[in-house]
Formats: structure tokens, C-alpha cells, sequence
């Protein structure tokens, strides 16, 4: 009888080695999941909302279309924010760069404001304690401010960001 605590304690021994590899197999599993997991969330494309869909694209001024002709130019590059907020876009402005010194150049993001038939999709910034506004409307991109200076920081030679600007079909040729 003095045989069955001894493999009493190996058997308890044993079950207590069982355990123990077995939670430390299943918290080192938990870890690693959490790792990938967070990469996974990490890489994950941002879903943009029907609203930023719509205004993705680049826009152009007038003199665009005559550019060969050596006419200036400004374009504004607009994409989806890459963070997580999917109501923000990012928004770039440029000017010929080609054979002239450019004349205006800005970067920033904007929120979604609202949407509707009469006014488009309206993108709002704060530029210098004012609201600067981008309104998307059948193809047509309208810069404008609550202070129309404000934008003008942006150009030089008396430029300004105010304007109206085209939706081109193919992407911005800043060259």
C-alpha cells in the first residue's frame, strides 16, 4: 500500500507538468494572435464613405487645358485620409511647376460638413482661425472662405486658393 501515494504524487506530478505547458501553450497562442491581429487591423484598407468616394480625384483651373501653351495653372489633388476617419480627405494644391516658379502651394485636411442636391458634398479646415470650404458639385471643385484673404497666403504674386476648379478624367500632370 505504501506504493499508491508514491504514484499518487507522480501522478499528480505529472498532471501538474500537463497543465502547466498546457497554459503556457495557450497564453503564448493568445499573445501571438493579439500580434497578428493588430497587424492585420493595422494594414486594413480604410472603407471610405459614399461622400469622400464621390470627391476623390484631381481638379484644375481653367488655364489647365492650355497648358502646352505655356498658360498657368492650378491643380488640387484630393484623396481619401489614410487614418480611420473615413469623413476626412486629404487635399493638395499646386501650381505649374514646369517651366515657371510655382505660384501656390498648399496641404491640409478636410472634414466632411454635409451633403445635399442644392449644394453638393462640402468639406470644411480651419485656415488661421477661419473656416475654409471645399463644395463638390457636378464636377466642379469651389474653394472659398469666410475670409477670402486668408486663402491668399497660400500663392504668391497676388494668387489665391478661391476658385472654381474642373474634375479632370485622367490624373494631374504637375510637369
Amino acid at each position: 500500500m505504501t506504493n499508491y501515494p508514491r504514484q499518487r504524487s507522480l501522478l499528480s506530478i505529472a498532471t501538474l507538468l500537463f497543465v502547466t505547458t498546457a497554459l503556457t501553450s495557450v497564453t503564448g497562442c493568445s499573445y501571438n494572435n493579439d500580434l497578428v491581429v493588430k497587424s492585420a487591423v493595422k494594414n486594413a484598407t480604410v472603407i471610405q464613405t459614399p461622400a469622400v468616394q464621390k470627391v476623390v480625384g484631381d481638379y484644375a483651373s481653367v488655364g489647365y487645358d492650355k497648358r502646352a501653351q505655356g498658360n498657368d495653372w492650378v491643380g488640387v489633388i484630393v484623396r481619401a485620409d489614410d487614418r480611420d476617419d473615413s469623413e476626412q480627405i486629404d487635399i493638395k494644391v499646386r501650381a505649374r511647376s514646369d517651366i515657371k516658379k510655382p505660384t501656390c502651394h498648399f496641404d491640409g485636411k478636410a472634414t466632411l460638413m454635409g451633403q445635399d442636391d442644392a449644394h453638393g458634398v462640402v468639406f470644411q479646415t480651419t485656415v488661421d482661425d477661419s473656416m475654409a470650404f471645399f463644395q463638390f458639385k457636378d464636377g466642379e471643385l469651389t474653394i472659398d472662405s469666410q475670409d477670402k484673404y486668408v486663402l491668399n497666403q497660400f500663392c504668391s504674386g497676388g494668387g489665391t486658393l478661391v476658385g472654381d476648379y474642373q474634375k479632370l478624367s485622367n490624373h494631374l500632370e504637375l510637369t
